[in-house]
């Protein structure tokens, strides 16, 4: 019999050990095996194009045109955005762009410069 605790997210009782985690295969959620703290989204990692972790405050570089949706403006190709900040979504990046003002990006259309 096992003595491992069932999942907490899911209530799965095909839980595993892994270092110092619990880990559940049916939903993927993970917990320390002290209970003191949870894996949090915290801990997410977010690159760019080419690879590069890219994290808040960074610099990034467009690297394709990227049409503004509802408006005739593009984000030209080589635009330069300072200051990004990381956020949770399909669009991972919220950054003010000269000209332009307040936007969301994908990371996958920005590189680290």
């Amino acid at each position: 019999m096992s003595t491992l605790p069932p999942c907490p997210s899911c209530g799965s009782e095909y839980t595993y050990e892994d270092g110092a985690m619990y880990l559940c295969p049916e939903c993927a959620h993970e917990w320390a095996q002290d209970g003191s703290s949870e894996a949090s989204n915290d801990d997410r990692i977010i690159k760019d194009a080419n690879g590069n972790v890219l994290q808040d405050g960074d610099s990034v570089t467009v690297i394709k045109d990227l049409k503004i949706k509802g408006s005739s403006l593009v984000v030209k190709v080589g635009t330069k955005v300072k200051n990004i900040r990381l956020v949770d979504g399909d669009h991972d990046i919220d950054c003010k762009i000269d000209g332009i003002g307040a936007m969301k990006l994908k990371s996958e259309f920005v590189k680290r410069s």
